[in-house]
């Protein structure tokens, strides 16, 4: 389903990787690994990473840091989406959120499903855009992070993907906050 159209020039995007876990620094880190190694390898470029705890005011405050950061375009977060007491990352990332992404969570779920079958209801996989930065949740496994990468975001966030993606209308995403 993914089409690559040669004729345009590929444009690199500006990415924040946040893992959000209660027991893991940055050399257990696997799943921040995974997203950096598919992100450079992709083009793009890592403008930030850091690990924060299960706290919905210091996932949503670092979210808020980077959305009014100039230099990020997107932030993918890792870990926290599951559904128990400590899973509070998808409440984070609504907090911040000015549009959801309704599918990005479906076609997760679609995708994680052919992987891991009815497992994949567990998940709370969640895209959003704030202040004009495309924020994305991530469940914490590298199984997960590659699928989402892989399937969704690796496309999504190339210029050159056709019939359309995420990068074409960054220009546009706080066209509502200009004056007319």
């Amino acid at each position: 389903m993914s089409r690559i159209d040669d004729s345009k020039e590929f444009i690199p995007v500006r990415i924040a990787v946040l893992t959000v876990s209660d027991t893991r620094g940055l050399e257990e880190d696997r799943s921040g690994d995974t997203l950096v190694a598919r992100l450079e390898a992709a083009g793009h470029s890592l403008a930030d990473r850091k690990i924060i705890k299960d706290e919905r005011t210091e996932i949503a405050d670092q979210l808020r840091q980077w959305i009014a950061n100039p230099e990020i375009d997107v932030v993918i977060s890792t870990g926290g989406t599951g559904l128990t007491g400590r899973d509070v990352t998808v409440e984070a990332h609504r907090d911040v959120y000015e549009k959801e992404i309704d599918a990005f969570g479906t076609v997760f779920t679609m995708v994680s499903f052919q992987k891991i079958g009815t497992s994949a209801i567990q998940s709370r996989a969640t895209g959003g855009v704030a202040g004009g930065t495309y924020l994305f949740a991530l469940p914490g496994s590298t199984g997960a992070c590659k699928d989402a990468w892989d399937e969704i975001l690796k496309w999504q966030l190339d210029y050159r993907h056709r019939p359309c993606n995420f990068v074409e209308i960054f220009p546009r995403l706080d066209e509502h906050k200009r004056r007319k």
